[in-house]
């Protein structure tokens, strides 16, 4: 039984070990991210993975259960994953031995009818065998050669291309050393996003995940040991085409890292598009920008509150830009809480950075702040802050205003410095248009990896392309009849057959310079056929 057993697990072994099993299970590997693509990932973006299980109550959770949402951290996506890790290293660590091998052992000796081989050919020259010899095997350098004596003469068995192998071994090893890459970085690395407002905003520290509006942990990443880094954003500039076109981005920041968070000493640093600022194993990346209007609300009673929030751009051509707030009355300017909360007021509506007007439409006839305007909606009552639901920055709570809670009380366009007032004398100004920043701060581990094993995976590639495996033999005897040396030439490629006729003619001309033909065109004949 164990020894059946042991038989069983022996032939398992080899036939997942096989080249054939690993390419089966690379084309599974491709089939099983299909799904990934099809459907929203949790891992980047959960509200999607949400709305989809909502608007889908009969397939969404069934889709859940199998993983499709977590397709490359599932249990089926993983266990092919691993499957390919050992198929690829048991059949490359069984071809590495192979060619271990190969390497000690010395050509074989020569068949014993040269002229049945692809290609031949015999010549005839003048002087010694063994003076031959000599000048054959000098001839034959970056070749393997041995040289042996025969029955009646001297032979020389030699070949070439190695490299072809090594090279084949380097691609396939570097293959995997780039799955683990990736895989690490799954494991290990982490992505955040984070919009900040630039001209004296309160910038971030990245020492916690719940300093990001979007946070993207690996698998073994829990958010409590981030790389700690602040930066705030002292100004933006932006290049733009008359039609509007971006051609530039750039923002001045300033930073901290390491000793300068217990110094507080800030380091400059001007961020650009695809030249990050990389500090710590971190990189932070300038994504886009937008704008963050400025308002300010002075109630009844004179004390005021202004809030400066980003909007988010609906048309990327002009960043025509939509976006909500929300201001709570200043404390003790009601008696009660319920009191307070029917006095909130929200604003929500459209930001042009350049007004233009279709009636009384508000429109953007250019990205930059030249002429920037709003069209709001001013609303007062209950905002729901205080309903503990979670809203989105960008717009009002509909549920709100439906029920009644939150009335709407001025539809107006304003520029800036215009304000509106309202019935009870609360007044909405609009003061200022600020710049924001989305950045991206990205740590991969395994980043230099990736590119190492990509590297050397291009090289491997090129070898095994580009060399050509080859052997020679070469048989030289002394002819007593004519007293010349009768030198037999005989080739065969071991990989692809292209480019060597040509190659073995001028093998046989680089060696023998001085020899004759031997008028063996019948030989030659049959070898065209044969080819």
């Amino acid at each position: 039984m164990t020894r059946s057993l042991v038989v069983y697990l022996r032939s398992a072994w080899r036939k997942l070990t096989s080249m054939g099993t690993a390419l089966v299970l690379l084309f599974l590997l491709a089939l099983a991210a299909i799904p990934g693509a099809l459907w929203p990932q949790r891992a980047v973006n959960p509200t999607t993975v949400a709305g989809y299980i909502a608007d889908n109550p009969r397939v969404g959770p069934w889709l859940d259960r199998f993983q499709v949402f977590d397709v490359f951290s599932s249990i089926w996506f993983t266990s092919i994953y691993i499957l390919l890790f050992v198929s690829l290293i048991g059949c490359l660590t069984a071809r590495l031995a192979d060619y271990g091998r190969g390497l000690r052992a010395v050509p074989v000796p020569a068949p014993r009818n040269l002229s049945r081989l692809p290609k031949y050919r015999r010549v005839v020259a003048e002087g010694d065998p063994w003076q031959r010899a000599r000048e054959v095997r000098a001839g034959l350098r970056g070749w393997r050669a041995v040289t042996r004596r025969g029955a009646d003469g001297v032979e020389i068995a030699a070949e070439r291309g190695y490299l072809r192998e090594a090279g084949n071994l380097i691609f396939h090893f570097s293959l995997i050393g780039l799955l683990i890459s990736l895989a690490a970085g799954k494991l290990y690395a982490y992505e955040g996003n984070v919009i900040v407002i630039a001209d004296g905003g309160p910038g971030f520290c990245s020492a916690s995940a719940a300093a990001f509006d979007a946070f993207r942990p690996g698998t073994t990443v829990d958010g409590t040991e981030l790389f700690p880094m602040c930066v705030r954003v002292n100004g933006f500039e932006a290049d733009f085409l008359p039609n509007g076109q971006a051609v530039g981005f750039a923002a001045d920041i300033d930073y901290q890292a390491g000793d300068d968070l217990t110094s507080n000493v800030w380091q400059p640093y001007r961020l650009q598009v695809n030249d990050p600022l990389r500090v710590g194993g971190v990189r932070l990346y300038l994504l886009g920008h937008g704008y963050a209007p400025t308002f300010t609300v002075t109630f009844p009673d004179g004390q005021s509150r202004t809030q400066t929030l980003q909007w988010q751009p609906e048309d990327l051509q002009t960043l025509l830009s939509s976006g909500a707030m929300r201001f709570d009355p200043p404390a003790r300017s009601f008696p009660d809480d319920d009191e307070r909360r029917k006095n909130q007021i929200a604003i929500e509506g459209l930001l042009a950075p350049t007004e233009q007007l279709d009636g009384k439409l508000l429109s953007s006839a250019f990205p930059a702040p030249n002429d920037p305007a709003v069209a709001v909606d001013v609303y007062k009552g209950d905002t729901g802050m205080d309903s503990g639901r979670p809203q989105s920055i960008f717009s009002l709570d509909q549920r709100m205003i439906g029920q009644g809670r939150l009335e709407r009380m001025e539809r107006v366009n304003l520029r800036l410095g215009e304000q509106v007032r309202l019935k009870d004398n609360t007044v909405v100004r609009f003061d200022a248009v600020t710049d924001f920043v989305s950045l991206q701060l990205s740590y991969d581990p395994a980043q230099i990896w990736v590119l190492v094993f990509a590297i050397t995976m291009m090289a491997g590639l090129l070898v095994s392309l580009i060399v050509r495996r080859r052997r020679v033999w070469v048989k030289i005897r002394h002819s007593a009849t004519s007293g010349l040396v009768s030198i037999e030439f005989g080739g065969l490629a071991r990989t692809d057959n292209a480019g060597w006729g040509e190659e073995f003619d001028r093998l046989v001309t680089r060696l023998v310079p001085d020899a004759h033909s031997a008028g063996e065109t019948r030989a030659r004949h049959r070898t065209d056929t044969v080819q």
